[in-house]
């Protein structure tokens, strides 16, 4: 029996290892979920830390994924990517310039204008909201970057961001616009990218 111990373990161990992938995937999507209905840092570290672990198991020197595993992979790590990104960016936010500028009505930040001299003498201060829509856009970005990536096709992150530059073009006049679309831009994609990562190593 013990002759054929390494052939037993050659053959159960690519399983464990995606079964791992799979789980960890799915324990971090769980703490996503759980972070999307009562934000708390804590979820957000714990989910990123999955994530890489699974990211770092996927790119051991292992067979490819069974073709169900990798289905499950993918569907697991699309909607990671396009849930979790949003709780990531905001911890980013917080940790870099606590929380980003004031928070709009429709998903932006508050931002001064240049005063006017009519503004000046009744000392009143004009604000905008900028970057509104951020949720949404992110969303979109996320879901297309990884997408495109699971498709073979990673070059089309450029048009992406391009796309969403050009949109973005005359609201990034003020420094916190410029910070804030700029942070989430890459926290969205690191994330993105490392989601798309499971999947793509999966048949690698």
């Amino acid at each position: 029996m013990i002759p054929h111990f390494p052939l037993f373990l050659g053959a159960i161990g690519p399983v464990l290892a995606w079964c791992s992938v799979l789980i960890l995937s799915i324990a971090s999507l769980c703490c996503v979920l759980f972070a999307l209905r009562s934000p708390r840092r804590p979820l957000v570290y714990v989910a990123a830390g999955l994530l890489a672990l699974a990211v770092l198991i996927s790119a051991l020197p292992v067979p490819d994924a069974p073709p169900l595993f990798r289905a499950l992979i993918g569907i697991v790590a699309l909607a990671l990517s396009v849930l979790g990104g949003g709780p990531a960016s905001q911890l980013v936010f917080a940790l870099a310039s606590g929380g980003g500028g004031v928070p709009g009505m429709h998903g932006g930040i508050v931002v001064a204008e240049r005063a006017t001299a009519e503004d000046r003498a009744e000392g009143v201060q004009p604000t905008r909201e900028v970057l509104r829509g951020g949720a949404t856009i992110g969303f979109l970005e996320r879901l297309a970057t990884t997408a495109t990536i699971m498709a073979g096709f990673p070059e089309a992150i450029a048009v992406i961001v391009a796309v969403k530059g050009v949109g973005r073009f005359t609201e990034l006049e003020q420094p916190e616009a410029r910070e804030r679309f700029i942070i989430g831009t890459l926290t969205s994609l690191i994330w993105a990218t490392a989601c798309a990562a499971i999947f793509s190593l999966s048949f690698a």
